[in-house]
This record gives C-alpha cells, sequence and structure tokens, in this order.
C-alpha cells in the first residue's frame, strides 16, 4: 500500500479503499467506477493499490464482430473456474452514440455466470478508443489484479481492423476467427497475425472451418520461415515442398528449448457446446509457461509498463494543455490573435504555459 498516496485521499475514498481490500466485490466495482470516470483521486487510488498489481495472467481475447468471443470468454470463465482460479472479465463494448455510455451486449450474453462465486463481469465502454481496448482498460484490469482475481480476460469490443492494442495490455492475445468472417488471409492482414499467440477457429462444426484453420496455418508457416505439417495449399496448391527435407523436433525437445520461439497453434471449437474449449485454455497455459522459461514474460511486463506511464503522462499533459488553452481563450485579445495568428504560433504561446522551457522547433 503507497501511504503517500493513501494520504491524499479523502475519508470516503480511504474507506472505500479498506472495503476492497477486504475483498468486497461491491468496493471493486465502485472503485473502477471512480476510475473509468476520472473522479477525483481516482490516479491516488490506483497509485495506493499498485504494490498488489502484478500477479494475475492477462488474457486477450480479440477478433472480428460475431466471432464468438463472449461465448468463448465465458466458456474459458468456467473451465477456470472448475479448476478453482477466479476470474475477473472486462468485455469492451460499442458506445452508445447518445450516451456515451456501453451497450452491454457482452454483459447480457455472459449474463449467466454474472452470479457465480469467483467471476466478476465489468462491461466498459469504448468510447471512442479505436485499439478494441477503452482507454481505463489496462488500469481497470490493473484493479482486478490487486483485488486478487488469478485470471483476467479482456475482451475487445470487435472492431476488426484495429485490435492490437490488446497485444500491450495482456500476457497471451487469443484470436477468434469463424468461417462466416470471410476469407482467413484476409483477416490475416488486419495486423492479426503479428498479435495472436493462439488462434481459435470458431464455430468449427460450420462448412469451411477447416479450409479457414488450414489458410491461417499456411500463412502462419510462410511467415515464420518454417513451414509445419504437409498441408493442401490455398487453390489445392501442396506446399510440403516448403519443408525443403527438414523435419520438425519432437514436441518434447521443442518444448525444452526455453529461447525457440512459439509456434502459434491454430485450434478449432465450438464454445457454444464447449467443445474444443480445454485445448484452448491449456495452450493459453502453456504459452505462459513458454513465456516464464523464455524471459519474455518479464519483457513483455516491463514494456507494458513503459507504455501505460506514457499514457499517463500524456493524460495528465492533456490535462494541462487543455486547462491552460481554456484560460487563453478567456484572455482579452484571443480572438484578434485567432485572426492574426496561425493555428501553430498560438499553440506554442499556450504550450509555454504549461511548460516554459519547452523547443521552439516544429511539433
Amino acid at each position: 500500500m503507497n501511504e503517500s498516496a493513501l494520504a491524499s485521499l479523502s475519508p470516503k475514498q480511504k474507506g472505500l479503499i479498506e472495503r476492497f481490500q477486504s475483498g468486497q466485490p461491491l468496493a471493486l466495482s465502485r472503485v473502477i467506477s471512480h476510475v473509468e470516470n476520472h473522479r477525483p483521486g481516482f490516479e491516488s487510488m490506483l497509485e495506493a493499490l499498485h504494490g498488489a498489481v502484478g500477479r494475475a495472467r492477462r488474457i486477450g481475447i480479440t477478433g472480428p464482430p460475431g466471432a464468438g468471443k463472449s461465448t468463448l470468454t465465458a466458456a474459458l470463465a468456467r473451465w477456470y473456474r472448475e479448476r478453482d482460479l477466479t476470474v475477473g472479465i472486462i468485455a469492451v463494448d460499442p458506445s452508445s452514440p447518445f450516451t456515451g455510455g456501453a451497450l452491454l451486449g457482452d454483459r447480457v450474453r455472459m449474463d449467466d455466470l454474472a452470479t457465480e462465486p469467483g467471476i466478476f463481469i465489468r462491461s466498459m465502454a469504448s468510447r471512442g478508443s479505436h485499439g478494441g481496448l477503452a482507454a481505463s482498460t489496462r488500469e481497470t484490469a490493473d484493479l482486478l489484479d490487486a483485488f486478487g482475481f488469478d485470471r483476467i480476460l479482456l475482451e475487445t469490443v470487435g472492431v476488426g481492423q484495429s485490435e492490437l492494442e490488446v497485444a500491450s495490455s495482456t500476457d497471451s492475445t487469443l484470436v477468434v476467427l469463424v468461417p462466416e468472417s470471410g476469407d482467413g488471409i484476409q483477416a490475416m492482414k488486419a495486423g492479426l497475425m503479428e498479435v495472436a499467440d493462439l488462434f481459435a477457429v470458431n464455430k468449427a462444426d460450420r462448412p469451411g472451418a477447416d479450409r479457414l484453420k488450414r489458410e491461417i496455418e499456411i500463412v502462419l508457416a510462410l511467415r515464420s520461415g518454417k513451414p509445419g505439417r504437409p498441408a493442401a495449399g490455398h487453390h489445392g496448391v501442396d506446399l510440403s515442398s516448403l519443408r525443403a527435407g527438414r523435419e520438425d523436433p519432437p514436441q518434447e525437445e521443442r518444448a525444452g528449448v526455453a529461447d525457440d520461439a512459439w509456434e502459434v497453434p491454430v485450434i478449432p471449437c465450438v464454445a457454444s457446446r464447449s467443445e474444443g474449449v480445454e485445448e484452448v485454455a491449456e495452450t493459453l497455459e502453456e504459452h505462459f509457461r513458454w513465456l516464464e522459461a523464455s524471459g519474455r514474460l518479464a519483457d513483455g511486463r516491463r514494456a507494458q509498463a513503459r507504455e501505460h506511464a506514457r499514457l499517463v503522462l500524456e493524460r495528465a499533459m492533456g490535462r494541462q494543455a487543455m486547462q491552460a488553452w481554456e484560460s487563453w481563450l478567456a484572455t482579452e485579445g484571443a480572438d484578434r490573435e485567432l485572426e492574426s495568428r496561425s493555428p501553430y504560433a498560438i499553440s506554442r504561446t499556450v504550450l509555454s504555459e504549461v511548460w516554459p522551457d519547452a523547443p521552439t522547433a516544429e511539433y
């Protein structure tokens, strides 16, 4: 517990933090609301709890709309609960264009989980965030971590082309696709190839699932330069010649090499019937063990901390800049300057109020 941050809180906020630490879900919900709505003191509350962050495993679940992400998220949560692991779920929904709030579609689809002990679900509005995650999602995950959840599942809004932010906020990224989502190769062009640690072909009982799985595996093999097992390629082309006579080492040998590259698996499943979910969950656990053994977990979490600190700095500077801007607009003669000076000169003037030693070069 950060005592200096705690000292800056109001008595009411201190009481809320005490209830949070005692494990009261209602207190967790209220602290999340403070953070999500940026109420006064929210950063001090986060700072006070920061020492308890870092134990949970974070899993991002992303993919195009309609892929069944919510169904798979719920199935994974049940799998973890069967093993006595607690689960926090953050489901990012599109913002309402009228209220700015979440449309809560994901929460409705997972409503049967809401009353289960050991599971906490929070729906959040994307509020214009273009990375598939809400602006406060990372901090909400920190709160779930500090509260003591073993697994944190972050389900993105599903905007298709802009899901890459999830990879910088989680330990493992699960990309969910379905045969009906269209050409698997086109999905790869959206950048999901770079962030996926595991592909799940959901609704695998439908036509086209085998072909989609095969296409993803072929593209993964081509990109890695280490083609896997022979498979009929796109339009029936046999890609077995790409192996150039090389045989894959046995699985036990690959598992024993800590710095070996992770081979992204493609797993078919039918989440609505829990088929294949166990394999997906166990592969996510295997990926985490590989991250630990290879040292990539520590590297990734350092990168996450660096990006989080940058975003907090950017937010703080943005607040100060807006205050300086509003003060400048209220000055006598501001309207005349808007007519006579360039916006670049005006921005330098306003920025100098926030950052007196700001460089005079272009920015």
